[in-house]
């Protein structure tokens, strides 16, 4: 089997999905922009060859890298960045080879538009959010005369949380409309829940052959607004009432033959049109593993090996030799700015944590607005235990 890894050196962790590749008797080709010396050695020894452009947003160059992976080893079998940044090119470059092993062009459109996703929610029977295609002032006031303020106004093409904002009342509106950028803009009305993942990786039917959950206590879009830190983490186990929408979500979205991260909120409070409190609504989808470290913390959750899972869905279609029963944790992200005084110091938090840290590592610049620019990771045992080592790490003075 031919596959190619786009991007395989960011985040630096991903050369693991190119490991458990090669493990699997898989001949892994590499596209990226990082010179190769920089690339790092646990990812050269993975690669068979490893193909630079000078950039992957230029399809031409993609294309002829591709051309010349199909001349020197045959047909490719595989493409994939598991990157959100990279879905649409591994849509286009599936398409153009006739790669029928992932999702195409058609896919990709159903998952690009926030607008969009709400059909596929619907048809799994998940309640959405009324929503407005943000277009004149006056037609934005005549949807908030229905849904009230606060509201919510974010790309309707974008990943993460940046360029969301909350707007609380018609000075915000105005505000917005005087300074948004020139892109299609969705507005929703605001749900007060607690933001909650279905993550895992699906079968060539949409089944998942893993799942599990991370949980985030403060909204990304408040962290990155104010330049707070974020905390969360991987839950010790998938409440039922989760698995049950995470399910009917991954079959109603087709989500085949690749990892996945489904976003819920889980109302905080009674909704009328959209549930009781505890109930989950629709927030969003990304057909990719969560952002930056979580496939490690998910590792670290759950006592399994996630690329591994993975790499065996590409290969067998299964997951083999791998026990998914193994002893389940909170694993817990905590992260902090530069700049702010923080009470307690680093060194400090290694005497504390130091022999039960599982990451502690700079975070590269691309993760920092909503990760921050240092993290500290850990698994717990029990909520107090969670919560305290949140605090520790992140109460400033």
């Amino acid at each position: 089997m031919n596959f190619v890894f786009i991007s395989p050196h960011f985040p630096k962790t991903y050369w693991n999905f190119c490991d458990r590749l090669k493990r699997n008797g898989v001949n892994v080709l590499g596209i990226g922009d990082a010179p190769y010396d920089e690339i790092p050695d646990e990812l050269k020894a993975t690669l068979t060859e490893y193909y630079r452009v000078d950039s992957l947003a230029d399809y031409d160059q993609m294309v002829r890298a591709m051309g010349y992976f199909t001349h020197e080893y045959g047909k490719i079998d595989w493409v994939e960045s598991n990157n959100e940044y990279w879905l649409e090119l591994d849509a286009a470059l599936r398409t153009d080879f006739n790669i029928n092993t992932g999702a195409k062009n058609d896919f990709i459109e159903r998952i690009k538009f926030k607008s969009k996703m709400k059909d596929s929610y619907r048809a799994a029977g998940v309640p959405v959010a009324r929503h407005h295609m943000v277009s004149t002032l006056e037609a934005a006031k005549e949807f908030i005369k229905q849904v009230g303020y606060p509201v919510i106004v974010k790309p309707d093409n974008g990943c993460g949380a940046e360029a969301t904002y909350k707007l609380e009342n018609e000075n915000d509106l105005v505000d917005f409309y005087a300074s948004r950028p020139e892109v299609p803009y969705i507005m929703e009305e605001f749900i007060n829940g607690t933001i909650v993942s279905f993550d895992g990786v699906a079968d060539s039917h949409c089944v998942p052959l893993f799942y599990t959950s991370n949980y985030f206590p403060t909204p990304i879009m408040d962290i990155v607004n104010t330049q707070g830190d974020l905390a969360y983490w991987t839950q010790k186990r998938v409440p039922e009432d989760l698995r049950k929408v995470g399910f009917a979500t991954i079959k109603a979205f087709g989500a085949k033959s690749r990892f996945f991260h489904c976003e819920f909120f889980r109302l905080n409070e009674d909704k009328e049109g959209l549930g009781k409190k505890g109930d989950y609504v629709a927030l969003e989808v990304n057909m990719r593993p969560a952002g930056g470290y979580t496939p490690d913390m998910i590792n670290f959750a759950n006592s399994v090996d996630c690329y591994q899972i993975w790499a065996d869905m590409v290969c067998f279609d299964e997951v083999r030799n791998l026990d998914l029963n193994g002893p389940h944790y909170y694993c817990v992200y905590a992260g902090r700015r530069d700049g702010v005084q923080y009470l307690h110091t680093h060194e400090q938090i290694m005497t504390r944590y130091g022999s039960r840290m599982k990451m502690c590592d700079r975070l590269p610049d691309a993760l920092a607005l909503d990760m921050g620019n240092q993290m500290y990771v850990i698994n717990a045992v029990t909520e107090k235990e969670r919560d305290n080592f949140i605090r520790f790490v992140q109460q400033r003075v």
